[in-house]
């Protein structure tokens, strides 16, 4: 077995060059949740190249796939990519701020970096194959793409389709920055469940909103020496109004939760004295347990009724998401750090990184430093101690902490978190802050988030060299898992909650063709006054 790791951590050190140029594809791409068609198409043809059978269009979401490689008998290991990227955070891989090419700011950009996120668990996978080929380890290895995690989205679905059932084990890696939570797994506090719906308020029959007589009264419907109807926009802003104002109503005060809303679309933006016919509100609530979830949506469904009833329209309401909280599996954590042991934590402090962020400190501004990386990005915490960690933050009773929809492994299969720290740079001791942008820009760098990359996919595939080569690790995995849920459909399992279709088909943001060319859904505005 030390011969068939030792390749896999071979095969990425040699294909390094590769999983750098994939990364910055994705990075480029920015495409956003649910609308990441060029990244899906990207990963299809690259997995189809490498031998994989692929489902296109996995569970019904146009940008997900499932790809399965089989190697004879043996246990079937899990693991996926993520590749959507954040509105409103197109920032070029460059030292200094600005979108990328022929883009404005306003259009998706990588953040977290779920780029760099897709590409090294793909090089891990790759590394494992490649591996069990050469010395004929028996086994299936099973490849997801997973759209729209910014919203939770497609995992539930997976989950529920059953795309998870046949799993022995998965995989799940995230780059981190989040203290103590960098280069290391999770151990016991997992992250909690996330909820996420669409409000949608129709005006139908606004001509019937108020009978008036005398001089204002008219044959025809809504005229302009009429009353007009509300509308949508008014239920809208009502929900959006009462919701913030009922916040702090909704679940005890200092239980970790959060909610956030956006608008999808308000109404009609060229009608004239028109009530708004449709408008559209999305809700995402991340808490600790699905209990809570509950509770907080029994309050909004009261707070859009409410809505209706005082602008004179109806609403409805469309899932987008219903994730559960995590659950913790001792064997996978260990067994993954014990890799990331063997493998290192990654360092940015050397060569080009530097010169790199030195760089975007100088354009900033501020003092270059010698080592302009945060010294807590090369360095390994055990997952024992990051728990202890973490723990300090969070009220005894808490059980689960922030929100990723990684979770709906959890509950098929033995799962790791694994968490490898992205780059980040030092801040001088006058209390600065980075904006957001250095962030983004060192995601895309080729030379500040290789290093990441390296380390993920080294990781990633000596762990599944491990669970094929290792049958009583598994085999004490598995044994955890059914201990902690009573087996799947056992008296402590949680099912999938997901009891609805992808949502893909509302308007979310993305890229369209006009002849105006290849653009964000908002132009911009030099591209607004080449027109006039």
């Amino acid at each position: 077995m030390k011969d068939a790791k030792r390749d896999a951590l071979s095969w990425v050190e040699e294909n390094l060059p590769r999983l750098s140029d994939w990364n910055q594809t994705i990075f480029d791409y920015g495409e956003t949740a649910w609308r990441e068609y060029k990244s899906c198409a990207w990963y299809v043809e690259r997995l189809k190249a490498e031998g994989f059978d692929v489902e296109e269009g996995s569970g019904g979401m146009p940008t997900a796939f499932c790809a399965v490689w089989r190697n004879g008998d043996g246990p079937t290991i899990g693991s996926y990519a993520e590749y959507d990227a954040v509105p409103g955070n197109c920032q070029a891989a460059d030292t200094v701020q600005r979108p990328r090419d022929n883009l404005s700011e306003h259009a998706g950009g990588h953040t977290d970096p779920h780029s760099a996120l897709g590409i090294s668990a793909l090089g891990g996978l790759l590394a494992a194959k490649e591996t069990m080929q050469r010395h004929n380890i028996q086994g299936t290895l099973k490849f997801f793409g997973e759209p729209a995690e910014k919203v939770r989205g497609s995992k539930p679905i997976h989950a529920a389709k059953g795309y998870y059932d046949d799993l022995d084990a998965a995989i799940s890696f995230h780059p981190f920055y989040m203290l103590p939570l960098s280069n290391t797994t999770r151990w016991n506090t997992h992250c909690g469940a996330a909820y996420a719906v669409i409000y949608t308020f129709e005006c139908n029959d606004p001509e019937n909103w108020l009978f008036q007589s005398g001089e204002a009264a008219s044959p025809i419907p809504a005229s302009h020496a009429s009353a007009r109807a509300p509308g949508a926009n008014d239920a809208l802003m009502q929900m959006y109004m009462t919701s913030k104002m009922l916040k702090a109503s909704m679940v005890s005060a200092g239980t970790g939760w959060s909610m956030n809303e956006c608008i999808l679309t308000a109404g009609q933006a060229t009608a004239d004295n028109l009530p708004a016919q449709i408008a559209q509100i999305q809700y995402m609530m991340r808490v600790p347990d699905l209990e809570m979830a509950e509770t907080i949506m029994r309050v909004l469904d009261k707070n859009a009724e409410s809505a209706v009833n005082n602008s004179h329209c109806s609403f409805k309401k469309d899932w987008v998401c219903k994730s559960r909280p995590g659950l913790p599996n001792h064997v996978m954590a260990q067994l993954t750090y014990d890799n990331l042991e063997r493998v290192g934590a990654p360092i940015f402090n050397k060569g080009e990184a530097v010169t790199k962020a030195q760089e975007i400190q100088r354009n900033l501004g501020i003092e270059v430093m010698e080592q302009p990386f945060l010294s807590e990005c090369e360095k390994l915490i055990s997952p024992q101690d990051a728990e202890h960690e973490l723990r300090k933050q969070l009220p005894e009773w808490q059980k689960h902490f922030t929100s990723d929809d990684y979770t709906e492994f959890c509950w098929h299969a033995p799962t790791v978190r694994l968490y490898v720290a992205r780059p980040m740079l030092r801040a001088p001791d006058n209390g600065f802050k980075y904006p957001a942008w250095v962030m983004n820009a060192l995601g895309g760098i080729r030379e500040t988030i290789d290093p990441m990359i390296e380390c993920a996919s080294k990781t990633i595939g000596a762990t599944i060299v491990d669970l094929f080569c290792r049958p009583e690790m598994l085999e004490k995995a598995q044994k955890e898992f059914n201990e902690r849920t009573g087996g799947i459909g056992g008296e402590n399992w949680i099912p999938p909650q997901c009891d609805y279709d992808s949502p893909h088909h509302f308007r979310w943001p993305e890229y369209v063709e006009t002849d105006r060319g290849y653009e964000w859904w908002i132009p911009t505005l030099e591209k607004a006054s080449l027109r006039n």
